[in-house]
């Protein structure tokens, strides 16, 4: 029996631990980040607990099967550690502490979920995970869009899907609405051109999927989306140029770039309502602004700590339940990331979130404009479509945006360390 029992734990150590488990794992956990939303219409939060418990309890046994294996330098970064540390401190002032558990507990999951995506997967493994779980979310998004707006012509209301399809949009795929639908496709359109310029899948289905993903994002109809697109793009030229100069001034040029940054916010600023004109954001920005100025009443009762910790908004609990009259849409956050985090986390948390995005982003941008690889490229734009997203989206907070946003940033935490970022800028990379 004890010879039988030791080569069941043998077998399951190296079934646990093979590469090929690894990958499936990697895909299924991003799958199902992307998915949340779905799988809690069709089964409700019971089912998506259950698989996220599944896969936290998959990741785990893999880590221990592959422990020798693995480069432990990507721990996480301190600041990382510090916002998770004071959301959790928030349990001990919050007005819904079960409420807050339950929150805490569900952004520690995908955390794990993250943490052993960059810690057994490298980038060009990561990127083709994202490939193939945004090929299959893309893919049956358009199937049922095509069901709901042409062949039945009826909304499928459980998957909040308006069956606009035939009027060309705007479409919200299975992913609830039309701007996490945008910033999906999005992320998409990185992923493959990346694996296109890394060669890491057939050139026509690299091709494929990124004309896909660039319809989906036209469909999607969300100014929120195209702003981020329109920065993203514009950020890839400058990274491009970056990677193209001379080693010896390529210091000089991230200065520049960096006094270009604040000269373009000031002019956005500046011109600002024309912009949301040419985007067509009037009315995304109205209901933003009614939405932020609750928030901004109530930021001001507990500027400091803030309310407690919630993640995506539970409309039936205060003061959560003060938005259900905004508009027709139930409000699960502030739409926008930073309100969001100074309403449940105070402005103590907002600087621990805002040193957490800016290490994080400058790590990678740092990364992407010295390193050789376009596959380096990818968590740069990723992690700044999530930073500008984060002006308009909670999606950052939660689910697909903070697996992804964890992701990128222990990778970067992984190779490049903000102590040495600037001293070493120039230097080559080691092997």
């Amino acid at each position: 029996m004890t010879a039988s029992r030791e080569g069941v734990i043998l077998a399951t150590k190296a079934f646990l631990g093979t590469p090929r488990f690894a990958t499936a794992l990697t895909t299924a956990i991003i799958g199902v980040a992307l998915l949340a939303y779905p799988i809690r219409q069709l089964s409700g939060w019971a089912g998506l607990i259950g698989i996220l418990i599944v896969l936290v309890l998959l990741a785990a046994g893999s880590i221990v099967a592959r422990w020798d294996s693995i480069e432990w330098r990507a721990l996480p970064p301190i600041s990382l550690i510090v916002f998770l540390g004071w959301a959790g401190l928030t349990l001990l002032w919050s007005q819904y502490q079960w409420a807050t558990v339950a929150g805490l507990s569900y952004l520690v999951a995908f955390t794990a979920l993250a943490f052993y995506v960059a810690l057994v997967r490298d980038t060009i493994q990561i990127v083709r995970a994202y490939g193939d779980a945004l090929r299959l979310v893309l893919g049956v998004s358009i199937a049922i869009e095509i069901l709901s707006g042409v062949l039945i012509d009826e909304p499928i209301r459980f998957l909040g899907i308006q069956g606009n399809l035939a009027d060309l949009g705007p479409i919200q795929g299975i992913l609830g609405s039309r701007n996490e639908l945008g910033f999906v496709a999005l992320i998409a359109l990185i992923t493959f051109a990346t694996e296109y310029l890394t060669k890491s899948v057939p050139r026509g289905l690299a091709i494929g999927s990124f004309v896909g993903a660039a319809l989906c994002l036209y469909l999607a109809q969300s100014p929120v989306a195209f702003g981020v697109f329109l920065v993203v793009t514009i950020a890839a030229a400058v990274l491009l140029g970056l990677r193209r100069a001379a080693p010896e001034r390529r210091r000089y040029w991230q200065f520049a770039v960096l006094g270009g940054v604040v000269i373009a916010a000031m002019l956005a600023w500046w011109f600002r309502s024309a912009i949301i004109t040419f985007l067509g954001a009037t009315s995304e920005l109205t209901y933003r602004l009614d939405v932020w100025y609750r928030a901004w009443s109530l930021i001001g009762l507990h500027p400091l700590e803030g309310w407690g910790w919630i993640g995506s908004w539970r409309t039936d609990l205060p003061p959560f339940s003060l938005f259900a009259d905004v508009s027709a849409r139930v409000e699960t956050s502030a739409s926008g990331a930073y309100v969001d985090v100074w309403l449940q986390l105070g402005l103590v948390g907002l600087v621990i979130f805002l040193v957490l995005l800016g290490l994080a982003f400058t790590r990678s941008w740092l990364l992407a404009s010295r390193r050789r690889s376009e596959v380096y490229a990818w968590p740069a734009l990723v992690l700044l479509a999530l930073l500008t997203l984060s002006l308009a989206e909670s999606s950052i907070l939660a689910e697909f945006g903070w697996l992804t946003f964890v992701v990128c940033a222990l990778k970067a935490a992984k190779q490049l360390s903000w102590r040495q970022a600037f001293a070493r800028l120039d230097d080559p990379p080691r092997a």
